[in-house]
C-alpha cells in the first residue's frame, strides 16, 4: 500500500507550475522576449501550452520567404502586423492567403520590398481586411494605375507609402483620394507621373492629412494652394521638387498654422524671397530643411528670423556666409538642432557667433566643415554643455589638444563622430567622462592607441556602437577593455586594424547582442576567431570579412550551425572555398552575399550553393562568373527574387592608412 505522502509527491510531480497562471501574465512574459528573436520560439517549444499560447500571443511577423506564409499565418491567428519587406517576392497569390487568414485581424502590412504583385492582389487585401489602416507599397516600379485604384476599396486606410511607384499617375492617385478619405499619412515620393492633378486631388478629398511626402514630384505651384489649406497638416516633403519656385511659396502667406515640419532640400528656384513667405503663415514651424539649397546669406537669415516656434534647422551642403550665420546668431529662437554638413564657407567666426546664442542646442553636425579650428571647439562646448549628439567628421584643422575639452564640458553626449580627426589619447581619455555614450565613431583616427580606448571601455558602460575602421594604433589590447566594460555593445566595425588578432574576437564574443561585425582587412584573423563570434554572439546579422585571407571552410562551419539569424556576410578576398560555401545554406535567414575574388571556388561549387541558399536576395560575383553558368540558373534564381551584381574589378592590394588619407584628401581637398 502507497504511503500518502508518496500520493501527494507524485501529484505534484505532474502540475506544470506554469499551468496555474493565467493566460495575461503569460503574455506578460512573453513581452519581455524582445532581445533575441529566437527566444520566443524556444518558449514555444517548451511544451503543448506554451506552443499554443505563443501562437495567440504573436501580433507581429516578419517572414522570410512567401512559401511559408500559409503555415505561419496559420499558426499565428492573431497578427495585426505584417512585415514582408525580406520577402523578395509576394504574389497575387500570397495576398489572397493572407487576406483570407488575417481578414479581422490585419491592420499594417508592409510590402516595400516584395515585387511580383498587382492590383489583383491588392484589391484582395483591401476588400477583404476591413481594418487595414497602414500598407507600405513602395518600390512597386511595375504598379499601375489599376493596382494604385484597387487601394481605393481599403476604405479605413490612414497611412499609405508608395514610394517610387513610378508608373502610377494622377488618375491612380486621384482613385485612392476618392476612395480613401481617412488618410493621414502619405509618401508619394519619386512617383514620377503624379502631378499637379493627382497631388490637388489628395489635397481636396483627403481632408485629415498630417503628413505629406511629394519628393521629386513633378509638380508647380498650381497644387500648393490646396495643399496648405490642409487644416492638420504637420509635415510637408517637398524635396527635389523643381517646379516650385518663389512665387508658388507665395501661397504660404495665406496661412499653414498647423504645420510644424518643412523639407525643401534641393530646390534650386527658391531663393531668401520664397523663403520669407514662411514667416507670414507658418508661425508655428518647428523644423526646416533647406539642404542643398540657396546659399544661406544674411538676407536669407534675416528672412527667417520671424520663426519663433523653430528648434530644428538643416543646411548640409548648402554655401554658408559668414554674415548669414551671424545673422542666425541673432534670431530670438533657442534652436535645439543645428546642421551644417558639408557646407561650404563655415568658418570659426560664424560658427561661434551661432552657437554663443543657441545654447539650448542638443545636436550639432559641422561634418566636413574643413575650415574650423580650436576657436569653434572651445565656443562649441564652452556655450552647449547639454549637447546629445555631435558629428564632426574630418575636420581635420582641429589640433587634438582640443578634443579635451569636449569630455570637460560636454558629459551629456550620447553620439559622437569624430572619424578622420586628429584626437589623440589624451582626447579619448577625457571623452570617456562621457559616460551616456552609446554611438562613438573613431574611424581613421591614426593618433590614438590602446590606452586611449582602455579609458573608453572602462567609463563608457552604455556603448552599443563603436567604429575603429582604419584606427591602426589599435589592438587585442584595447578591443579587450571595449569586450569587458561594453557589454551591451551591438555593433563594432575594426576593418584595416592590421594588427588585430583571434584575441580581440574571443573577446568580443561575450558580448552577446553584438549584431554588426566587420573586420575586412585584418590579416591576422583566422577561422578560430571567427568561430568564437558564432557561438558567442547568436544575434549576429552582418558580417564583413572581407580580405581576411587567414578565414577558410573552417571557419564557415560553426557560422553555419550557430549564426540563425545572419542575414549579410562578405567573404571577398577570404580563403573559402566551395565547401564553406555550400555550408551556409543551413542559414535560413541569409539574403546578401559578396563573394569575389574567392580562389578556391568553382563554377560547380558556385552553383550549388545558391541553389541551396534559398532565401538569397542579392549577390554580387565576379563577372568572369556570368559566362561560366549555365543561365537557366540565374533566370531560376532571379524568379525566385534574387537580384545578381557583377563586378569586374581586378584584385586590389591595400594602401598603407596614411598614403589611403592623402589620396582621399587630394581628391576631395579642392573643393572644401
Amino acid at each position: 500500500m502507497s504511503h500518502p505522502i508518496m500520493k501527494k509527491q507524485k501529484v505534484f510531480e505532474t502540475i506544470n507550475i506554469f499551468d496555474l497562471l493565467s493566460e495575461e501574465i503569460v503574455f506578460l512574459i512573453l513581452d519581455c522576449l524582445n532581445t533575441n528573436p529566437l527566444d520566443k520560439k524556444s518558449f514555444s517549444l517548451a511544451c503543448k501550452s506554451f506552443y499554443s499560447l505563443e501562437s495567440k500571443h504573436r501580433k507581429k511577423l516578419r517572414p522570410l520567404r512567401q512559401e511559408h506564409l500559409p503555415k505561419i499565418l496559420t499558426r499565428y491567428p492573431s497578427i495585426t502586423h505584417l512585415d514582408l519587406s525580406l520577402c523578395p517576392r509576394i504574389t497575387d497569390n500570397s495576398l489572397t492567403t493572407i487576406s483570407s487568414a488575417c481578414n479581422s485581424t490585419l491592420r499594417s502590412i508592409d510590402l516595400s520590398k516584395s515585387g511580383a504583385f498587382s492590383g489583383s492582389g491588392l484589391l484582395s487585401l483591401s476588400l477583404n481586411c476591413k481594418n487595414l489602416v497602414e500598407i507600405d507599397i513602395s518600390n512597386a516600379i511595375g504598379l499601375k494605375d489599376a493596382g494604385a485604384a484597387a487601394l481605393a476599396e481599403a476604405k479605413n486606410l490612414e497611412k499609405l507609402w508608395m514610394g517610387r511607384c513610378k508608373l502610377v499617375t494622377d488618375m491612380g492617385v486621384g482613385c485612392i483620394a476618392v476612395g480613401c478619405k481617412k488618410l493621414k499619412v502619405m509618401s508619394l515620393k519619386w512617383c514620377l507621373g503624379v502631378g499637379d492633378l493627382g497631388v490637388g486631388l489628395i489635397a481636396v478629398k483627403c481632408k485629415e492629412i498630417r503628413s505629406l511626402d511629394l519628393s521629386y514630384l513633378p509638380i508647380t505651384n498650381k497644387c500648393l494652394p490646396s495643399i496648405l489649406k490642409l487644416q492638420y497638416l504637420e509635415d510637408l516633403v517637398l524635396e527635389g521638387c523643381f517646379g516650385i519656385d518663389d512665387d508658388s511659396l507665395a501661397a504660404l502667406k495665406h496661412g499653414c498654422k498647423s504645420l510644424k515640419a518643412l523639407d525643401m532640400s534641393s530646390c534650386q528656384n527658391i531663393s531668401h524671397l520664397g523663403l520669407s513667405s514662411l514667416t507670414s503663415g507658418t508661425g508655428g514651424l518647428q523644423q526646416l530643411t533647406l539642404a542643398y539649397g540657396s546659399p544661406v546669406t544674411l538676407a536669407l537669415a534675416d528672412g527667417l528670423k520671424k520663426l519663433s516656434m523653430l528648434q530644428s534647422i538643416k543646411l548640409d551642403g548648402s554655401v554658408v556666409t559668414c554674415a548669414g550665420l551671424k545673422a542666425m546668431g541673432n534670431w530670438c529662437v533657442s534652436l535645439k538642432e543645428l546642421s551644417l554638413s558639408k557646407c561650404l564657407g563655415v568658418t570659426d567666426e560664424g560658427l561661434s557667433s551661432v552657437v554663443t546664442k543657441h545654447r539650448n542646442l542638443k545636436k550639432l553636425d559641422i561634418t566636413c566643415c574643413r575650415k574650423i579650428t580650436d576657436v569653434s571647439i572651445a565656443q562649441i562646448t564652452s556655450s552647449c554643455t547639454t549637447l546629445s549628439s555631435f558629428k564632426m567628421e574630418s575636420c581635420t584643422l582641429v589640433p587634438r589638444e582640443a578634443f579635451v575639452l569636449i569630455g570637460q564640458r560636454c558629459h551629456s553626449l550620447e553620439e559622437l563622430d569624430l572619424t578622420d580627426n586628429e584626437i589623440d589619447d589624451e582626447g579619448l581619455k577625457s571623452i570617456s567622462r562621457c559616460s551616456k555614450l552609446s554611438i562613438l565613431k573613431l574611424g581613421i583616427c591614426l593618433n590614438i592607441t590602446d590606452l586611449g580606448l582602455a579609458h573608453v571601455g572602462m567609463s563608457c558602460s552604455k556603448l552599443i556602437e563603436l567604429d575603429l575602421y582604419r584606427s591602426m594604433g589599435i589592438t587585442d589590447t584595447g578591443i579587450s577593455a571595449i569586450a569587458h566594460g561594453c557589454p551591451d555593445l551591438e555593433m563594432i566595425n575594426i576593418a584595416y586594424c592590421k594588427d588585430i588578432t583571434d584575441t580581440s574576437l574571443i573577446s568580443l564574443s561575450k558580448c552577446s547582442k553584438l549584431n554588426t561585425f566587420e573586420s575586412r582587412g585584418c590579416p591576422f584573423i583566422t577561422s578560430l576567431g571567427l568561430a568564437a563570434i558564432a557561438v558567442g554572439c547568436k544575434q549576429l546579422t552582418k558580417l564583413d570579412i572581407k580580405k581576411c585571407h587567414n578565414i577558410n571552410d573552417v571557419g564557415m562551419l560553426p557560422l553555419a550551425h550557430f549564426s540563425q539569424n545572419l542575414r549579410q556576410i562578405n567573404l571577398s578576398y577570404s580563403s573559402v572555398t566551395d565547401v564553406g560555401l555550400l555550408s551556409l545554406a543551413s542559414l535560413g535567414c541569409l539574403q546578401s552575399m559578396t563573394i569575389l575574388h574567392l580562389k578556391g571556388l568553382t563554377p560547380s561549387g558556385l552553383a550549388a550553393a545558391l541553389l541551396a541558399c534559398g532565401g538569397l536576395t542579392k549577390v554580387k560575383l565576379q563577372a568572369s562568373f556570368k559566362s561560366l553558368l549555365p543561365q537557366p540558373l540565374f533566370k531560376h534564381l532571379e524568379a525566385r527574387g534574387c537580384v545578381f551584381q557583377w563586378r569586374d574589378k581586378g584584385f586590389q592590394a591595400e594602401l598603407d592608412p596614411k598614403c589611403w588619407k592623402l589620396q582621399v584628401e587630394d581628391m576631395v581637398g579642392g573643393g572644401y
